[in-house]
């Protein structure tokens, strides 16, 4: 899923240039790349699909060539995770009605890439031979407020590691995650799943109709020269739903597999800089031109040739892209989404 443009992560981030194109990390590849670097040994390349929107299909086909152009689907308007999983389920059920999907966002980032591709073989696996709607539950490492949380039964099951959801919890607030964090039975909710696409087609049957109604109706035209005038057409009349309301809160099969494996969703550039490595202060720079006096827990960002000194400064971000400056303390960045218009 690369549709989406990281408001929260301006000014990095930007409706022209969302940050699931840019290298975020400085290691050489985009986070899209890196997301698709990591199936590598799962799938073929062939069998990577990208949904995005319609303004980016030139910047996804350069950044990955291998991936066959027919794989990349265009939404003319976005409408949240629901229909964008929708769309991409109906057209792979028309090529291979047998097929297995792992459903992932393209911003996210992982520091344990053995570990990522063992917990996605063993919940194919698990998905292979049931009709079970599986989510990455990860294991919180602070109590934080900016992710949904999964509750589980940790009654085993025919599967080692891998258990039934009792609820799904939306962002609590500080008191609950602290809470949360105390028991062994809840997790991040990743935004990661893995299902049967017989699955998840019937699940938008059952849960969401409407949906499904759109896209069997285009299901004949898939894979013709009228798809997409069909997509332009009927793809905004969706609703803007997100599949953790439309489907997972809902149905009833659902079970998630605990991990570990050095997991953010970089949505913010918090998460950014708490899977930084640090300096004796906990300052992160990314940049080559930085300079970091008498501050402490700073994250400076600056790929300029200009030059950057920061003093004095304590729990800040420091962002500068292009003729963009964004100076913050790190406990109000959840308002930088208020100003990037």
């Amino acid at each position: 899923m690369a549709g989406g443009i990281g408001s929260r992560f301006w000014p990095l981030s930007t409706a022209e240039t969302p940050k699931q194109f840019i290298d975020v990390l400085g290691c050489g590849r985009t986070l899209i790349q890196l997301t698709v670097d990591r199936f590598e040994s799962i799938c073929p390349i062939e069998n990577v699909w990208v949904v995005t929107n319609a303004a980016y299909m030139g910047i996804v086909k350069e950044q990955l060539p291998g991936i066959p152009q027919s794989n990349i689907l265009c939404e003319p308007c976005r409408r949240n995770t629901a229909p964008c999983i929708a769309y991409v389920s109906w057209k792979i059920k028309k090529q291979n009605p047998k097929a297995n999907i792992a459903v992932t966002p393209s911003d996210h980032i992982v520091m344990d890439v053995p570990e990522f591709r063992k917990i996605i073989k063993k919940s194919l696996d698990f998905t292979a031979m049931s009709d079970a709607i599986l989510t990455l539950g990860m294991k919180p490492t602070r109590p934080e407020t900016g992710y949904g949380y999964i509750e589980s039964d940790l009654t085993p099951t025919i599967t080692k590691g891998i258990y039934r959801v009792d609820s799904f919890k939306e962002k609590p607030d500080i008191d609950l995650t602290k809470e949360y964090i105390k028991r062994d039975n809840f997790y991040w909710n990743s935004g990661i799943f893995i299902w049967n696409v017989n699955t998840v087609v019937n699940a938008f049957r059952i849960y969401q109709p409407e949906i499904a109604r759109i896209f069997e109706s285009m299901l004949p035209d898939f894979y013709t020269d009228r798809e997409q005038q069909l997509i332009n057409e009927k793809f905004p009349t969706c609703p803007n739903i997100s599949v953790d309301y439309a489907i997972m809160e809902n149905a009833e099969d659902i079970y998630v597999c605990p991990a570990d494996f050095g997991w953010s969703d970089l949505g913010t550039w918090g998460s950014l800089f708490s899977v930084k490595s640090k300096g004796v202060h906990g300052n992160v720079a990314i940049g080559n031109n930085i300079n970091i006096c008498q501050s402490n827990n700073c994250l400076v960002y600056s790929k300029e040739e200009k030059k950057v000194v920061v003093i004095g400064m304590n729990d800040c971000i420091i962002a500068e892209q292009d003729d963009k400056l964004l100076v913050c303390r790190m406990s109000d960045e959840q308002l930088i989404k208020n100003f990037t218009d």
